[in-house]
């Protein structure tokens, strides 16, 4: 079965009288040079083993399914459990689980389905909970890289630099955290029903390391969070409102590192926003 030919995918989701869920974000690839490439930059042997997040009819599977050692898709919706049983007939080393990736214990399941294998991530992940999954992934630690197809606009947001609109709070942690890198687009004509936006697959490869040091990680991103809650305010300003730290002591903080008082937070990298930590952190506020 061609799993991503219109009319056989109309002929599957009939067969077993299944309909699209809005909910939960289900668009289904109807172009196979997506997934055989998708596969393909994930960089799989049978020495990886790949944790997929929502498989929809098996088109990826499939094809991560030739490449890895072990396939593990996780699957929302249990309306797609016959059809997935079908469409997955001889993929042997592949198992679906049923349920919500984000109440999962990843690194107890990971170690439990990928012993004695590199853990990596290759998905299109739902719109919906793209924000959410991917944090869930890279605060488990348990992936060497992640490969997802995402939307466009959330791809430019992850991979953004300083200074620009898509730059914020998101992008600094998946930075923290990961590599990062946009692969290639993926038009609406791709996928049945057809989304409103263009989709994007990223790879992010974690560190072994930060990119910088500071003293104080938890603290970093409060400092970062209060700089993109009130992203057109100076950093003296949103700080004061995120922080609670008084403008005249963020003015001397500022200062001391070399930074003009009156930017702000968004013209800032990892870099900058360490120094502006340390600093802090040196004052001992014990209530930030």
């Amino acid at each position: 079965m061609n799993l991503t030919d219109y009319n056989e995918i109309r002929s599957l989701l009939a067969r077993h009288g299944f309909r699209f869920s809005k909910s939960l974000g289900q668009n289904f690839l109807t172009a196979a040079w997506v997934p055989e490439r998708i596969a393909e930059e994930a960089g799989l042997d049978e020495t990886v083993g790949v944790l997929e997040v929502g498989p929809g009819i098996g088109c990826l599977t499939e094809q991560l399914s030739k490449r890895a050692g072990r396939v593990l898709s996780v699957e929302l919706d249990p309306s797609l459990r016959p059809i997935l049983a079908e469409t997955l007939t001889g993929c042997e080393n592949v198992e679906v689980l049923f349920g919500d990736v984000l109440k999962q214990d990843l690194p107890a399941l990971v170690s439990e389905c990928f012993p004695g294998l590199t853990p990596v991530v290759c998905a299109n992940l739902p719109y919906n909970v793209t924000s959410p999954v991917l944090t869930a992934l890279i605060e488990s630690g348990c992936f060497a890289r992640i490969t997802v197809m995402i939307q466009r606009e959330v791809a430019k947001r992850i991979c953004a630099r300083p200074n620009t609109s898509d730059y914020g709070a998101f992008t600094l942690f998946v930075q923290w955290h990961c590599e990062t890198e946009i692969l290639f687009d993926v038009p609406p004509s791709c996928f049945v029903p057809q989304p409103k936006v263009t989709s994007s697959v990223i790879r992010l490869t974690r560190r072994e390391k930060p990119p910088v040091a500071v003293a104080d990680e938890a603290l970093l991103f409060k400092v970062i969070r209060a700089a993109f809650n009130q992203r057109r305010k100076t950093l003296v300003n949103a700080l004061n409102a995120g922080l609670g730290l008084p403008k005249e002591v963020t003015e001397k903080v500022l200062i001391s590192r070399g930074f003009d008082p009156k930017i702000r937070g968004e013209v800032l990298d990892l870099g900058g926003f360490a120094k502006i930590t340390d600093e802090i952190h040196s004052l001992d506020h014990a209530d930030l």
